[in-house]
Order: C-alpha cells, then sequence, then structure tokens
C-alpha cells in the first residue's frame, strides 16, 4: 500500500482523504474545522493526524481566506468581458469584478482582487481598450498580479507595459480568440499558476511557507479537474461522457458540467462569448445557511413553492441565515435543510442549463450530488430528485441520469491526484460515484 493524503482546506472545515496510489482505494477519511482564525495548518494537521494512517506525501487545495477573487477587463461586456468571467470561474475564482472598456482603477481596487484577468478583442481585432487598461493598471499599481489573456497582437505591448511597471503579469493566449470561440484553458492554467505563485502565500493563513508548498490550486479548479477525469476517463477505466455535478453548500451553489460539443450546436454559435464545454457557473443567492433567504426569493421567482410552504420556509431560511452554524437535530428540522438543498440544486442547474445561451444537459448519464449541505442530508442523493424531474421549464436538463453523492469527499481528492497520479484518481472516482463500478 502506498498512501498519499489529499486535503481540502474550506472555509468552514479542512477535509483529508487518504488514498492508495496502487489502487485508488480510498482508506481514509476525516475532517477538522478550519483553523483560519490562527493558522491553516493546525487544522489541516488535525484532519491528517485524524487519518491513522502513516504519514507521507500530502497535496491540497483551498479556499479558505475567500478563495480566489478575481477582477475581470474586458473590451464588450457581453463578449470579451464575458469570455474572461467564464474562463475565471473554470478556473476556480470567485469573480468580484467585472469591468467593460476602459477601466475605473478605483472601482477595480474597491472590489479587492486577487488577481486581475485582463482580456480584449479577439485576435488581429480592435487593440486600443485593451492598451489602455493595460496602462491604467500599471499607473494603477494594485500590488496584485495580472494574467493578460486578450488580443494576441497586442499581446506584447501590454506585458511590456505592465512589467516596466514591477506589475506581477502572466501572459497567456486569448480567452475569446475569434467571435464565438472560446479558449479558456490556457487562461485557467495561467490563473492557477498565479494563485499558486503569488496569491495563496500571500492571504495570511499560514505564518510560514509549508501551506502555500502543500497547495496545488483553488478548490474548485481542482474539483472541475475531478470532474473532467470522470468524463474522459484514464487508460482502462472508460469516461462516462456528459457528466454534472452540483455541490450545495452554506453560502453558494456551484455547477460543474463536462459535455462533448455537440458539431451542429457549436456551428449555430449562439453565444458571442463562446460556449463553455467544461464549465462552471456559482449561485451567490443558493446556500443553506448564510444564503438561504435567497433560496426562497429565487424559488418564488421561479414558481417552485405554493404560498403554504414559502411561508414556511421564509421563516426557516431566516433562522438559519441569522445562526450559520445551526444543525438541525428534530425529524422537522432535517427534513428542512434537505427541502432548502433540493431547491438550491434545482434552482443552480435551471440556471447552469440557461448559462451562455441554453447549455444541453439532456444527455448527461451521472449528476453527482456534493457538499456540506449535501453530506448532512437526510437523503443526500435524493437532494437531486426533484431537479432532475424538473422538465416543465423547457430548460434542457438531464432527461435520464443516475444520481449519485459525494459523501466522502473524492472529487477533491482526484482533482489533486490527477495530474501525477491519474490512474489512481480515475480508479478513486469510478469505485466511488459510478454505479455498478467493481469496488
Amino acid at each position: 500500500m502506498r498512501p498519499i493524503v489529499c486535503v481540502d482546506t474550506g472555509s468552514t472545515f479542512t477535509k483529508a482523504a487518504a488514498v492508495d496510489l496502487d489502487t485508488g482505494a480510498l482508506i481514509a477519511t476525516a475532517s477538522h474545522p478550519t483553523t483560519a482564525a490562527t493558522d491553516v495548518l493546525d487544522g489541516l494537521d488535525a484532519a491528517v493526524a485524524a487519518l491513522g494512517v502513516p504519514p507521507g506525501e500530502v497535496l491540497a487545495c483551498s479556499s479558505a481566506g475567500g478563495g480566489l477573487r478575481l477582477a475581470v477587463c474586458g473590451y464588450e461586456r457581453a463578449i470579451t468581458a464575458e469570455a474572461g468571467r467564464r474562463a475565471g470561474l473554470s478556473a476556480g475564482a470567485r469573480i468580484v469584478h467585472v469591468s467593460a472598456g476602459e477601466l475605473d482603477p478605483v472601482a477595480l481596487a474597491a472590489s479587492a482582487p486577487d488577481l486581475v484577468l485582463l482580456t480584449g478583442g479577439t485576435d488581429g481585432g480592435n487593440a486600443e481598450v485593451l492598451l489602455h487598461n493595460a496602462a491604467a493598471l500599471a499607473r494603477a499599481r494594485l500590488g496584485v498580479p495580472v494574467v493578460a489573456a486578450g488580443n494576441a497582437a497586442a499581446a506584447d505591448r501590454v506585458h511590456a507595459l505592465l512589467a516596466a511597471a514591477g506589475q506581477p503579469v502572466i501572459a497567456a493566449p486569448n480567452v475569446l480568440p475569434r467571435i464565438g470561440i472560446l479558449a479558456p484553458g490556457p487562461a485557467r492554467a495561467a490563473i492557477r499558476e498565479a494563485f499558486l505563485r503569488h496569491v495563496i502565500g500571500g492571504k495570511n493563513l499560514s505564518a510560514g511557507d509549508r501551506f502555500a508548498r502543500l497547495v496545488r490550486g483553488p478548490t474548485p479548479d481542482l474539483v472541475l479537474t475531478a470532474v473532467e477525469l470522470l468524463a474522459d476517463g484514464h487508460g482502462e477505466i472508460p469516461g462516462l461522457g456528459d457528466v454534472v455535478v452540483v455541490d450545495v453548500g452554506g453560502a453558494t451553489t456551484d455547477v460543474y458540467s463536462v459535455l462533448r460539443p455537440d458539431p451542429e450546436e457549436a456551428g449555430l454559435r449562439r453565444s458571442a462569448a463562446g460556449t463553455m464545454w467544461r464549465a462552471r457557473t456559482v449561485e451567490g443567492d443558493l446556500g443553506v445557511r448564510w444564503s438561504a433567504p435567497g433560496i426562497v426569493e429565487a424559488a418564488r421567482a421561479e414558481k417552485l413553492l405554493d404560498p403554504a410552504e414559502e411561508a414556511a420556509l421564509t421563516d426557516a431560511a431566516a433562522e438559519r441565515a441569522a445562526d450559520p452554524g445551526f444543525v438541525p437535530a428534530t425529524a422537522p428540522g432535517l427534513a428542512t435543510d434537505q427541502r432548502l438543498a433540493e431547491l438550491a440544486a434545482t434552482i443552480a442547474l435551471r440556471r447552469h442549463a440557461r448559462d451562455g445561451g441554453s447549455r444541453d444537459l439532456r444527455p448527461v448519464r451521472l449528476v453527482v450530488a456534493s457538499g456540506g449541505a449535501v453530506r448532512h442530508a437526510a437523503d443526500p442523493a435524493g437532494v437531486l430528485r426533484p431537479a432532475l424531474a424538473d422538465h416543465a421549464g423547457g430548460w434542457l436538463l438531464p432527461e435520464n441520469a443516475t444520481a449519485v453523492a459525494d459523501g466522502r469527499y473524492v472529487l477533491a481528492a482526484a482533482g489533486l491526484l490527477a495530474t501525477d497520479h491519474p490512474a489512481a484518481a480515475a480508479r478513486l472516482l469510478s469505485t466511488s460515484l459510478v454505479p455498478g463500478a467493481t469496488r
């Protein structure tokens, strides 16, 4: 047995999983409250110790300290700025600012980003706004790194402007080289590089540099990596094709999807900002604690509640938002949490399907429920049941998918293993999440 430890340091809890590199088997899991108020390594070390396995290599991802706060500056709001926003989400970022046209340095600084993604213009197209914004960022001296992923014809000049001002800058190919053609992969890699090189060590999460050396990327980025591996497969582990993950948390609900491009749909180019075939969307108003009132408000707008249920959930949501640490101890309390999680999953899936000009989720074979709200639900996989029966709205939701729950934190662990140990990561995902797979 060759154990390796994978740790996800979240805002509330730090989750650890020990995996056998030879077989991909999950050896043990443990968790500990995240100790961001002192040093995150205290909670990380406690979670690792609770695994009870021999100490060895440790890999970590993190969404502690607010995660990766990203500002996006583009040319047109509906095109290059939107393309940058989608690329940033796929990289695991929390988007705190989006601007189009000539940027306002004061408004940008007020959003307190950890990183700026600078986009603008298709390759060979307009470069005036991109160069103006590069110069403005150089003068502003925000003290945060810039990933420059705009018009290739102006890339050298953009880099020179920023570098001459001492501004940390990482160049990447254009996120939107042509109208309707979205190419987020290189920018996603550059954002991860900037996060590791410049951001994670500067978030004051730990006194030394050990935590920064352990971290491989933002947690949502690694989760999307795992979803990609689940969809694509590796070696003897077949891919599942189209896959969706719904991560219901206390503050947000994230949806990840990996879809096979449909040549006919791709040819239509229904969105000028392109289609994200490997995507993440974040719903900041859908969380079962801090954002619980947002679930009720959104469910009302989506016509998912009758008046009696709306009244009962309104009161329950207010109680949960006022006390995010609330843990229900009665059957009615657990049922309310389950219902809030069901509504959050349904609405988030609807929005994900609508995002970018109608994303077709009908061929999806497997939908995975994840997140603390799911793991503590009375019926974890059942959180997805209403969403998978939700065909009345006309949205292109999964038509014949199996629902499972990630009850043991394997998605983040597999994402951490995927680069250097893809076979073990693929086996871990298959045996943990795929119904009927050999255990």
